[in-house]
C-alpha cells in the first residue's frame, strides 16, 4: 500500500475518529486506526468494539490497499509536521514508512484483517435532522447522565422518537434533564433507545452548530449517524429506562421568576462555602426575595439575597448547588422560572418563554 496526501486533508478526519481510541485497551489492534484505499477514497476507521467511526477523504489517485497504524503516534506525527506538508505513506511487510520533506518515520503495523468491524444492521427508522438541532438536544441534557452507576441504563442518554417529536432525557437518580425538538421522524409508534455515555460525549464533540443535515438510522441494537464524510455507529444500552414522566413535577403552586445571571452568580458565590461533599445550599423564599445560604463543617457561612418575581407564602428548601448551576448553565434566555410545591418536593427549572427544555432537581434535607 502506498499513498500521498496533504497534511491538512489527513488531520481533520484523524481528529474526528481519535476520540474512540482508548488509551488503554485489552487488544493491541484497538489502539490502531484502519486505513483503507479504494476508488480514490481513503477511509480511516477507529473502534473500541462499542463505537465505530469512519471518516472518508477524496484522493486524486491511489492504489488499492489497507493497513492499520498506531492511532496516537500517527496523529502526533501529523500534528507536528508543518501546515503545508505533503505526506507519503508506504507500507512494506509489518512496517509503514511516513516521509514528509526531510522527515522520515517508521511505524509498526498490524494486519488489517485483524481489525474488528461492528456488524452491519438493517435500519428500522431513518430520518434527517439539522446538526445544530441534534447537538442542542444532547448539550442541554447530557450533564445529567450518571457516571459508572450500577444501574447501567442511567449511564447513557434516552432518545425517544415519536412521529413528530424527538425527546432526549438524562437522569442520575438525583436530577433529570429533558429536551424536546419538533421534527418529522416517520416513526409509526413510540421508540426508545439508550445511547451510551461515551458515544454521547463523542457526538457532542463532533456535531456542529450548522443546518447541515445528519442522517439518523435506528436499528434494534445500534444507531448510526452519518454527516457528509463521517459515519458514526454505536451499540445501544440494553435496558429499561425509568418512567421519567412520573418524576417531572406537575402544577407546582409556588412560581418564582428570577434573572438567570443574578441567581447563577449568587449560587456560585454561596456554594464556595458549602459542604464539599454534598454541596448543599438553603433557599429561603419570601415575597419578592430569594435568600441563598450555605455553611460547612468548619462553621463557615455564606449568604446571598436577590430580588425575584414571587408573591406567595414563605418556603425553606435545600438543594445540591451543582445540580441547580448545571441547569442554569444551559437554559436559554435572560430569565429562569422555578416551580416549587413544598420542602419535600422536586423543583422544576425552565425558561419562562419555553417548555422545550425542563430540569428537575430533588430537594435535600436541611
Amino acid at each position: 500500500m502506498e499513498l500521498k496526501i496533504e497534511r491538512e486533508l489527513l488531520l481533520k478526519p484523524l481528529q474526528q475518529v481519535i476520540g474512540v481510541v482508548e488509551r488503554r485497551q485489552t487488544l493491541p489492534i484497538l489502539g490502531n486506526v484502519l486505513l483503507k484505499t479504494a476508488d480514490n477514497v481513503l477511509s480511516i476507521t477507529a473502534t473500541d468494539l462499542e463505537i465505530e467511526m469512519v471518516s472518508q477523504i477524496q484522493l486524486q489517485g491511489s492504489e488499492l490497499g489497507e493497513t492499520t497504524l498506531p492511532a496516537r503516534k500517527f496523529i502526533d506525527i501529523c500534528k507536528a509536521l508543518p501546515n503545508d506538508a505533503m505526506l507519503s505513506i508506504k507500507v512494506e511487510g509489518e512496517r509503514a514508512t511516513i516521509r514528509s520533506g526531510k522527515s522520515r518515520f517508521v511505524l509498526s503495523t498490524l494486519p488489517a484483517t485483524e481489525f474488528p468491524n461492528i456488524d452491519s444492521f438493517e435500519p428500522l427508522v431513518e430520518f434527517d435532522i439539522a446538526q445544530r438541532k441534534l447537538k442542542k438536544l444532547i448539550d442541554q441534557t447530557h450533564f445529567a447522565m450518571a457516571q459508572q452507576d450500577v444501574r447501567y441504563y442511567l449511564n447513557g442518554l434516552l432518545f425517544e422518537f415519536s412521529e413528530e417529536l424527538i425527546r432526549v432525557v438524562a437522569t442520575d437518580g438525583h436530577r433529570l434533564a429533558l429536551c424536546d425538538e419538533t421534527i418529522s421522524t416517520g416513526v409509526n409508534e413510540l421508540q426508545q433507545v439508550i445511547v451510551p455515555r461515551k458515544a454521547v460525549m463523542e457526538l457532542s464533540r463532533l456535531l456542529e452548530n450548522s443546518d447541515e443535515p445528519v442522517k439518523v438510522q435506528l436499528g434494534s441494537n445500534h444507531i448510526r449517524l452519518t454527516t457528509g464524510e463521517l459515519s458514526f455507529i454505536t451499540k445501544l444500552i440494553d435496558g429499561r429506562f425509568p418512567d421519567y414522566q412520573r418524576v417531572v413535577p406537575q402544577g407546582g403552586d409556588k412560581i418564582v421568576i428570577a434573572d438567570r445571571n443574578l441567581i447563577h452568580q449568587a449560587l456560585s458565590r454561596a456554594s464556595i462555602l458549602s459542604n464539599e461533599k454534598y454541596r448543599s445550599v438553603r433557599f429561603t423564599l419570601s415575597s419578592g426575595s430569594l435568600q441563598v445560604m450555605a455553611n460547612n463543617p468548619e462553621q463557615e457561612e455564606a449568604e446571598e439575597e436577590i430580588n425575584v418575581d414571587y408573591d406567595g407564602p414563605s418556603l425553606e428548601i435545600g438543594f445540591n448547588a451543582s445540580y441547580v448551576l448545571d441547569a442554569l448553565n444551559v437554559i436559554d434566555g435572560e430569565q429562569v422560572q422555578l416551580e416549587l410545591t413544598d420542602q419535600n418536593s422536586c423543583c422544576l427549572i425552565r425558561s419562562p418563554a419555553s417548555e422545550d427544555a425542563r430540569y428537575v432537581v430533588m430537594p435535600m434535607r436541611l
